[in-house]
This record gives C-alpha cells, structure tokens and sequence, in this order.
C-alpha cells in the first residue's frame, strides 16, 4: 500500500480513483465494508482503491474534552492495508484544514489532486466546515460534477448498531465479546515492556510484562482479563491486570501480564496484548499470598477461555476448508 502523509506529496492525480473518506477509528466492520465496496469497484472499473483519513483525529484539534481513540494511527494504517485498499491519503488535520468549505474539498482536493470517479462513504458521513458536506450534498456533488456516490447504510452485528462511538462505551465497560462483534477482531493495547518493581515474580511466583497506559487515551475497564499476548511474530496465552494495583498502592496506570509458557527478557521491547474477556473488577487484598491465590484462580479461568477460543477457530478453520 502507498502511503501519503500530506497532500504535496501527490505529484498528479491517480488513475481512476475509487475513493472512500472518513476517520476510520478502529476500523470496524463497518469501516470493512466501505473498504471492501471501493476495492471491488475500483477492481471491476480497473481503477486505483484510495482511503482518504485525517490525523490528527478532527475532534482532537476542535473538541476542548478531544476524543479517546480505539486505534492509533499505525494501527489504523495495518488495518486499512489488511483490507487491500492500495493507496492511502492521510491529512494532516488542523484548525486551517477546518474551515474548508465542502465543495473547496471535493474540487481542490478529491476531484483536482486525488483524482476520485467515484466515492464511498457511510450513511452519516459529512465534511466541510460546519459537516455542511453530508450525503445528499455529495450525491448533488456527483451529478454536478460527474463522479458516482454510494452511501453504504447503517451496519448491525446482532442486533447493535457498528459504529466507533458505542465501541468506545464496550470498551470501557469492560464488555470484549461485544467489542469483538463490532471491531470483527479483538480489541488490543500495544506498548514497550517496562521495568517494574518486579513484585510479580519475587514476591507472588507470576512474573509480569508491564505496558504504561495513559487515562488519556480510551483505558478499558479496570481489573483482570484473559489475553492473547503476541511477542515477536508468536502468539501466547496471558491475563493482564489493568489498573493501578491497590494491593501494593499504586499510583501509576499499568496494563501487568502474567505470559503462560514463556521465558524471556522482553525489557524495553514491543508487546501487542488481545483483551478477550473480563474476568473481575480490580481488588485490593490483605497481601501478598491471598493475591497470589487469586491470580492462580485467574488463570484457571483463563486456560478455559483460551480452550475454548482455540476449539472455536479450529472449528470454524475446519469449516471453511469444507467449502
């Protein structure tokens, strides 16, 4: 995938550009499906599939309470190269970038720099100053203009509407099964491993890899979770205590896990840690070995789930060999 980070970087516009524009924020099954709409169109024209997003996100530069975010950006850029797009645009977004008007963004930078014949969007999608550039504006747009418009409906996964907001409510309620409906994946934190006050193996028998959280950022919901911990390429089992470790008093947000079946010096090194389900909220215990007794409950726990999550995809992978 070619990747633009400002628009002086595009030399001259792109061979039929089928286009999709939004912020894109966790990329969920609803952002899949504008991405799948533009791949197969710009296939079936022979064009060029184009993602246009924003970085930062518009509500971080307009909104004083800004926005907490499902993905960060190079996140956001491996999911969007997952979904085959080929070229994506990302704007550098400010207060200057905010007061374009929608038809100066469609002429000067759609239609003049990318080169779009056609566009996909999502039902409630809009741009320009004030979001005067909604739908029915870009289907006038389109006729005026000559580019086709598709605005892709509303999304459901039983029942729940797919949208970036009510993913960010699951996530901080701490609900992963429904977040992994929405998202069509699970959700992830991502860090470098830190030092710590190595309590975790001297003192309780679970050493721990350590991730800083910021409350800045969009924090799950406080306590224990089963995980999938993936460490150079390998994937492995965990639980992960998200919080501020009450036990010990704690001052400093900390994502801690305990990694099943590993052995290594990972200090200083980036972990990507799966949150599959929330096990119990975070408890403030007598010491050291009536923690050290829950923890070891906790990966009981966790050994079932990942059973279970692992019989699940054996299943389906079995499945999908039969069609």
């Amino acid at each position: 995938m070619e990747i633009y980070t400002d628009l002086t970087e595009i030399r001259r516009p792109f061979t039929r550009a089928h286009v999709t524009i939004g912020n894109f924020d966790g990329v969920h099954l609803g952002h899949q499906r504008l991405f799948d709409q533009v791949v197969a169109r710009a296939r079936q024209n022979k064009g060029v599939s184009v993602a246009v997003t924003f970085d930062p996100h518009p509500l971080k530069v307009l909104s004083p309470q800004g926005i907490r975010l499902i993905s960060t950006t190079p996140q956001k850029i491996e999911l969007i190269e997952r979904a085959g797009i080929e070229i994506l645009v990302i704007i550098p977004f400010s207060r200057e970038v905010a007061v374009t008007t929608a038809v100066d963004f469609v002429d000067d930078v759609l239609l003049k720099r990318v080169g779009m014949v056609d566009l996909v969007v999502g039902y409630d999608y809009a741009m320009g100053k004030g979001r005067q550039g909604d739908t029915a504006f870009l289907q006038l747009q389109g006729e005026e203009k000559g580019f086709s418009v598709m605005v892709m409906p509303a999304h459901y996964e039983q029942g729940m509407l797919v949208s970036s907001t009510r993913i960010r409510e699951l996530v901080a309620a701490g609900k992963m099964r429904d977040v992994h409906r929405l998202l069509g994946r699970y959700y992830q934190i991502r860090g470098d491993v830190q030092w710590g006050r190595q309590r975790g193996g001297k003192l309780l028998g679970f050493p721990t890899a350590n991730l800083n959280l910021s409350e800045e950022d969009l924090c799950p919901k406080r306590g224990v979770y089963v995980t999938q911990v993936i460490y150079d390429g390998r994937q492995y089992g965990g639980v992960s205590n998200i919080g501020y470790n009450p036990t010990f008093g704690g001052a400093s947000l900390v994502a801690e896990t305990h990694i099943f079946d590993f052995n290594a010096d990972i200090y200083g090194r980036p972990l990507k840690i799966n949150l599959l389900r929330h096990l119990r909220g975070e408890i403030t215990f007598n010491g050291p070995e009536a923690l050290a007794r829950q923890i070891r409950k906790d990966i009981e726990v966790a050994q079932k789930v990942l059973a279970k999550e692992r019989q699940k995809k054996l299943i389906a992978y079995h499945r999908s060999g039969d069609a």
